[in-house]
């Protein structure tokens, strides 16, 4: 068992590597951005104990996967089995457990922790070959493959729309909208191979226009009950919420064409430094968005032409 962890541990630290980060700046954005959440979540809404929880659950779900399971079955006997499943969904749950201490939600956390160790310990049996369906076309294939594995968001981000308009908390309602642009965000972050780039007959300026006007079709797509629900129950406050939603645009525009700012490799971490910035300082934006569009445009060149 601790063999296996340890393999895990460096496993996560050597994506963190991958992806440009060092551990400690890592580990500490991480942090910061855990801490972040969990304080706006519990400030800006009552129920922000059940989100937290259904949060929880469906990031320990992952651990239930079948095809991973089958793998550990073939190696581990049943008793280190349900150990390492056991220990794995606790240790996934503890940063939520100790939050949720720090803001004396104790019976809460006992019944989380119930829940998880049940997830580890229930079996599941299924000879089901099913595929999730989504609304979205085959190419480009961020929303295809990142909505399938992020599904579990949407409704949560739905309900949270619903508890907003019902207790009248609009700023739960644009957090929602917030959730599904971060989710979306994230599709971009992974670059495909070269010749799924060379595919596209298309100039690099038409290439990455195709991109962004897909992303904001399909983000529109997800948001449109949210936007709908909080225009219609809080007209007074639609110019806030415009804003927000030209936002996620900006920046959804911006992970796009800093995806592609050093082709044919991944995101790196001066370009993420950079990234973080702009949350922090919006304005950066006039800059970063033309320079990223620029060094797109120079890198996509070497497989795209005129």
């Amino acid at each position: 068992m601790k063999a296996y962890f340890l393999l895990q541990f460096k496993m996560g630290n050597r994506r963190m590597i991958d992806f440009g980060l060092p551990l400690l700046l890592g580990y500490a954005l991480l942090i910061s951005a855990f801490l972040l959440f969990s304080n706006y979540l519990f400030d800006n809404t009552e129920f922000a104990n059940y989100i937290y929880g259904l949060l929880a659950l469906s990031m320990v779900s992952k651990f239930s996967a079948y095809a991973r399971n089958d793998f550990l079955k073939s190696i581990f006997n049943k008793k280190h089995y349900k150990r390492i499943r056991l220990a794995e969904n606790i240790i996934c749950c503890i940063p939520f457990t100790l939050f949720l201490l720090y803001q004396k939600q104790f019976l809460f956390c006992i019944l989380l922790n119930i829940l998880v160790m049940l997830l580890a310990l229930l079996k599941f049996h299924t000879t089901i070959n099913f595929t999730i369906p989504t609304p979205f076309s085959k190419t480009p294939f961020e929303f295809t493959v990142g909505f399938r594995k992020t599904f579990y968001v949407f409704p949560i981000a739905y309900l949270l729309t619903y508890i907003s308009i019902s207790v009248g908390n609009f700023n739960l309602g644009v957090f929602a909208m917030l959730v599904v642009g971060m989710v979306c965000f994230s599709y971009y972050s992974k670059m495909e191979n070269d010749y799924f780039v060379w595919n596209f007959n298309v100039s690099p300026k038409e290439f990455l226009m195709l991109k962004v006007k897909t992303c904001f079709t399909f983000f529109t797509l997800l948001n449109l009950p949210i936007l709908i629900a909080l225009s219609v129950s809080f007209l007074d406050e639609i110019e806030i919420l415009i804003i927000f939603f030209i936002l996620c645009y900006t920046y959804l525009a911006t992970m796009i064409f800093a995806k592609y700012s050093d082709f044919p490799n991944e995101i790196n971490i001066s370009q993420g430094i950079l990234i973080a910035m702009s949350f922090m300082f919006p304005p950066m934006l006039l800059i970063l968005i033309p320079y990223f569009f620029s060094r797109s445009i120079k890198k996509l060149n070497t497989v795209l032409h005129d």
